[in-house]
């Protein structure tokens, strides 16, 4: 019998050095096969600025944040990201993945798939909004100019309510960690009783920073969009 096998597309690019300790753990005798919606891109010399300019956000548009191959991190917007993240997840799918996972908390237009193609925002809202109950929320999303969106988002599903503060997990002086810990701590401090870490970029390192920064219970994305996702390719036959 072949291993079954998870698609994981992100919106950067792959492979992620950053997620693979976390996700290996939470998914014992799966196959992960990675592609990033902009492995075709080039980040380097005179290319970069276009490409960036390309990529990024409209005015208004709440910005999308991911990590580049370099571990810098790049500002994107949704209209150039549809097409590239439908080449990412036919690649996974050729590969022999029987379900792909989109590790995005954004929200995404249809995309086109032919086997389960799951998306990280529902799979994390649902699961959140079920352990959660009537509790104020705190959610500590990656950049301010998400913030307000992220608040709105999460508090039309949430019956207790949302806040957000934003703390960037792709910094690159290794300050994440810290400047994670500080988002929840305000957080709890504003009368949150569950905090949110609502970014594929934030690892298991900086959820024990907010714990011990908050002293609330943590729900880390990444992991529960990565079990959600196992349990489907489990089913597969």
């Amino acid at each position: 019998m072949n291993t079954p096998a998870l698609g994981l597309v992100t919106i950067g690019q792959a492979p992620r050095a950053d997620l693979r300790p976390d996700a290996e753990p939470l998914l014992p005798g799966v196959r992960m096969v990675e592609h990033g919606a902009l492995d075709a891109d080039r980040f380097d010399g005179d290319a970069e600025a276009a490409t960036r300019r390309l990529l990024a956000p409209e005015d208004g548009e709440p910005p999308l944040i991911s990590r580049l191959r370099d571990g810098r991190s790049v500002l994107l917007g949704h209209g150039a990201l549809v097409p590239r993240i439908e080449s990412a997840v036919a690649r996974a799918e050729r590969d022999g993945a029987a379900a792909t996972l989109l590790l995005c908390t954004g929200r995404f237009p249809a995309v086109r798939a032919t086997r389960p193609l799951l998306f990280a925002e529902p799979l994390v809202q649902r699961a959140v909004a079920a352990a959660v109950g009537d509790d104020p929320v705190g959610i500590v999303c990656p950049h301010p100019d998400q913030a307000e969106d992220v608040a709105a988002r999460w508090s039309r599903l949430l019956p207790g309510g949302a806040r957000a503060v934003a703390a960037d997990p792709y910094a690159s002086d290794g300050s994440a960690p810290e400047a994670v810990a500080a988002a929840a701590r305000t957080l709890a401090a504003g009368g949150s009783t569950w905090i949110v870490l609502d970014c594929i970029g934030y690892t298991e390192r900086m959820r024990a920073a907010a714990l011990r920064a908050a002293e609330r219970p943590v729900l880390l994305a990444r992991a529960i969009a990565i079990r959600m996702a196992a349990e489907v390719v489990a089913a597969s036959p």
